[in-house]
């Protein structure tokens, strides 16, 4: 039997899951076992999260809650790691926080 978690979390990033955010969102989702998605809605689509392509297609703003889930070997610890990477704000100060 595979191991599930899921959690939701509001993006508060001023710029959302842009470049360098999504850079250190799949870079740290590819350091888990398991098979970690993400959605921006609790039905979906879902879209991988160790893709650095489809998580920058996801384009989330600031404001946005973001659905993670994962299946799989460590998928707590995957699920409990990339919710608190968002919620530090991707670990940016406000002075790498910019507008479009």
């Amino acid at each position: 039997m595979s191991a599930f978690a899921e959690a939701t979390v509001l993006i508060t990033h001023e710029v959302g899951l842009h470049a360098r955010p999504s850079v250190k969102f799949t870079k740290l989702a590819k350091s888990f076992a398991a098979e970690v998605e993400i959605a921006l809605a609790a039905n979906g689509p879902w879209f991988d999260a160790k893709s650095i392509v489809k998580v920058m297609a996801a384009r989330a703003p600031k404001g946005t809650m973001l659905h993670i889930r994962a299946t799989g070997d460590s998928a707590d610890d995957a699920v409990r790691a990339l919710a608190e990477l968002v919620r530090r704000g991707f670990d940016e100060d406000a002075g790498h926080a910019r507008t479009a």
